[in-house]
């Protein structure tokens, strides 16, 4: 009785000293973790939108759960698989070394996209198409169409969670992009992503050696071709939106006939750009959770006593953000249209698992900046560079230093990658024409930092300079670091009106609400960090957090409902 006693009371010393309780008794443990990440939901849309969400969508996730309204990402380059392979991890880019959307191959002495794998190619599906237009900057990058999440150096929450389970959870990553379900499946678990080739939902030979039937049948219906002819409009009286007199603006972008006012017509199935453009829209994300909801009811996730992970990442935000900038008509819509996206998906979490057997975190993988014109209207000084400008001057910068104009690789902001070759072989100290180049850099307009890699650890520490050495990898990160100023667009030639990807708070602004069972109401004004995120889901589930993980969990989320 002593022993007992004892063990009681230092458990309770314990307890009350992290403010910490278990929420979830053995035999009512979660039976389903939900993590759901909106791309390029910057943190203050919830907010600015939220007086017309509807009952069951975001309103259910702030009236029942916990809401932190301060989360910032502690990288630098916030980029979309970046901040997944974070919330999926609990770590920095410095660790799972995925710094950026594209990667410099040192090997092949070329830029790569960060999950290209030519030993995985893609699973053909029946209506597989080649010719698709690319605009996504980063893909193409990619010089294969094999998949995989083997460039991620770390393990993820789904991981852990196949390790502790012995590999019973079935673990599931979905998404509007291929990067996004790789990085959120991780290395155990199962990803499916919507191609803009032919409207399917693909997968590669990394993950299965065929496509399982459901997949085959959901394929079938060809249910983006039934948006063949049709636009997308608005879903109420213009008069009734916030931004109802922002519905063109000069610097938006019309992608090809897709046009800068509503109604936005989608083309016909078979043009290049119409599944494209379908992503460009809500209807993208309706995709994905139709998808997702034939998942869930044919791999029969959450109905046993081993966790299941499923991962939804919805991209109708993000793209929307690039081509119409977030303070735009477009912009509105579609996060109200995601608020309505989100309560169909809980419906069905709550018909066939429970939302109290489950537990929900919705996080956003980066924000996104306004577009530099909107800023000069409110008297900003901003502008657009041109990343062919600053490969030139940096060459210039080397020529008339050492008389060489060949010392640079590449540039792909944010990365400057040199030559090391013709540097040794010059017989140069590669820190000085680092610093030679990063001193050119800086004095150009729109820069407000250039800085070699390599000087970080000699420099006095800055919340930026913090921010770009978690984002540095031995192995995958560039010689110098690029930073525009704020509201500075810097991307290359691509048209698209903005680009995220700064340290700047824009961009690491996201929001954080974990919800169901065990979880209560609860607004957390405090600083945190997405790398929060994995630990708190381990520690949920009483397992150990991912390998590289850089924190403890979110004490708040863990002490339950006090209501």
């Amino acid at each position: 009785m002593l022993r007992l006693l004892i063990i009681v009371l230092v458990s309770a010393l314990f307890v009350g000293s992290y403010g910490i309780r278990q929420t979830l008794a053995a035999d009512n443990s979660p039976r389903l973790v939900l993590q759901i990440t909106i791309d390029g939901l910057r943190g203050d849309l919830l907010r600015r939108y939220g007086n017309r969400f509807g009952k069951g969508g975001f309103r259910y996730l702030l009236e029942q759960g916990t809401h932190y309204t301060n989360a910032h990402y502690n990288h630098a380059n916030t980029e979309t698989i970046v901040g997944h392979t974070t919330l999926a991890t609990g770590a920095h880019p410095s660790e799972h070394g995925m710094v950026g959307n594209v990667i410099f191959d040192r090997d092949k002495g070329e830029l790569a996209y960060n999950i290209e794998d030519a030993d995985y190619p893609l699973l053909p599906t029946d209506n597989a198409a080649t010719d698709a237009a690319q605009v996504d900057p980063a893909q193409k990058r990619s010089r294969s169409q094999g998949r995989s999440p083997v460039n991620i150096l770390a393990s993820t929450i789904s991981d852990e969670m196949a390790v502790h389970y012995n590999g019973k959870s079935k673990i599931f990553g979905v998404s509007g992009k291929d990067r996004s379900a790789v990085a959120m499946a991780g290395h155990a678990g199962k990803a499916f992503w919507y191609s803009t080739n032919s409207g399917d939902f693909q997968t590669s030979a990394f993950y299965y050696e065929a496509y399982p039937t459901w997949v085959k049948t959901w394929n079938a219906q060809r249910l983006a071709d039934s948006y063949s002819g049709e636009a997308w409009a608005l879903s109420a009286e213009i008069g009734t939106y916030l931004l109802g007199d922002r519905d063109d603006r000069p610097y938006e972008t019309d992608l090809k006939g897709y046009l800068r006012t509503f109604p936005h017509p989608y083309g016909k199935a078979g043009d290049k750009l119409f599944y494209t453009r379908l992503l460009v829209s809500p209807v993208g994300d309706k995709l994905v959770l139709d998808f997702t909801k034939s998942l869930i009811d044919n791999e029969n996730l959450g109905r046993d006593d081993v966790p299941d992970y499923l991962s939804v990442s919805f991209s109708g935000v993000d793209a929307i953000n690039h081509f119409f900038g977030p303070s735009s008509l477009e912009n509105e819509e579609v996060v109200l249209q995601t608020d309505k996206v989100l309560a169909e998906l809980f419906e069905h979490i709550e018909k066939t698992v429970g939302l109290d057997r489950s537990v929900i975190v919705l996080a956003a993988d980066h924000g996104m900046p306004e577009a530099p014109e909107l800023m000069a209207e409110f008297g900003m000084a901003t502008g657009r560079l041109d990343p062919n400008d600053l490969e030139a001057l940096a060459n210039d910068a080397t020529k008339a230093a050492f008389g060489k104009d060949n010392l640079v690789l590449a540039f792909f902001r944010p990365y400057f990658y040199l030559n090391q070759e013709e540097i040794l072989a010059a017989g140069l100290d590669q820190l000085t024409v680092e610093k030679t180049i990063a001193d050119a850099l800086a004095k150009k307009q729109g820069i407000a930092l250039a800085i070699s890699t390599k000087a970080l650890p000699m420099l006095q520490d800055t919340p930026v300079l913090k921010k770009i050495r978690n984002n540095t990898h031995a192995q995958n990160s560039g010689d110098i670091y690029v930073v525009q100023e704020p509201y500075w667009y810097l991307q290359e030639g691509s048209a698209i009106a903005v680009m995220h990807g700064t340290p700047w708070v824009y961009d690491t602004y996201v929001p954080i609400i974990f919800a169901g069972a065990g979880i209560g109401r609860k607004t957390v004004d405090r600083l945190v960090h997405p790398v929060f995120v994995a630990p708190t889901l381990a520690a949920i589930l009483g397992i150990k957090p991912p390998s590289s993980a850089m924190s403890g969990p979110l004490v708040e989320v863990l002490e339950g409902d006090t209501r």
